[in-house]
């Protein structure tokens, strides 16, 4: 469903260019889960806006292959990518309320998506946001939809983005520390609604934290990146019981437990 061939990405600044992403290859099946881990400043969430198509194209490059069921995305004008952004990937990122328009009330924004890439009537589009509302376990939609951002919680908020995110079921979905900024319970929610969204909807996400011990639960594969470079790919447990490179093995090791002091 995905793959990713020797990509690079580098950065074009005054003082001189800088490559946070130095080609990686990356494969996911329909369907899978894959968590992408690493330290800040490694290169995740890079990777993740050149698969979406986020980057800024005055300000950086990207070379090598991104395939999407067949599609080769960075070789897409805007105009095709923009086709495929949101409907066919969706995005959901670690701070809703700075990604989420503060003056517009909820349902337009889930909607927006539709909006663009259906032909669906005012109506048919409430009725699809309400029920993928609905499916994400927010409370009362109906109020929900017509709610501003400020009204709702930290959680309520990242379950609105999900939504949004689902409206036209994409193929994947790109998850950027999607519960770094909620609580330990609701955290363990975002979880479990992620696992039941692939479950049902068979929808790829690409996971990106830092934390270990969320991938560990989530995710069927990881991938380990440091400085722009993916040192290590495979079967969680593999990666997590027997890990080959030495810096995976200091991730690994870094994990706090209960016994470890400090």
């Amino acid at each position: 469903m995905l793959d990713v061939k020797d990509l690079h990405v580098r950065f074009h600044r005054a003082r001189g260019n800088r490559e946070a992403v130095q080609g990686i290859n990356l494969h996911m099946d329909s369907g899978e889960i894959l968590g992408l881990v690493g330290e800040s400043g490694s290169g995740k969430t890079v990777t993740a806006m050149a698969i979406s198509g986020l980057m800024n194209r005055r300000e950086s490059s990207c070379t090598g292959e991104i395939w999407l069921d067949g599609v080769e995305l960075l070789s897409c004008d805007r105009e095709q990518l923009r086709k495929l952004q949101g409907k066919d990937i969706g995005v959901v990122f670690q701070e809703p309320m700075s990604s989420m328009n503060p003056v517009m009330r909820i349902g337009p924004q889930i909607e927006e998506s539709l909006r663009i890439h259906t032909k669906m009537t005012p109506m048919e589009r409430k009725e699809r946001a309400l029920y993928v509302m609905a499916a994400v376990e927010l409370p009362e939609p109906e109020q929900v939809y017509e709610k501003y951002p400020h009204e709702l919680s930290g959680g309520m908020l990242q379950r609105a983005m999900i939504a949004a995110a689902l409206t036209t079921r994409p193929k994947l979905l790109l998850c950027d520390e999607p519960t770094t900024a909620l609580d330990v319970t609701i955290q363990a929610q975002i979880l479990e609604l992620l696992k039941r969204v692939n479950r049902e909807f068979q929808i790829g996400i690409l996971f990106i934290s830092h934390d270990l011990n969320v991938v560990r639960k989530l995710c069927t594969r990881v991938a380990v990146m440091y400085q722009g470079k993916l040192l290590e790919e495979g079967p969680v447990d593999q990666v997590f019981y027997h890990p080959e490179h030495e810096y995976t093995k200091r991730l690994i090791a870094a994990i706090p437990t209960r016994k470890k002091r400090g």
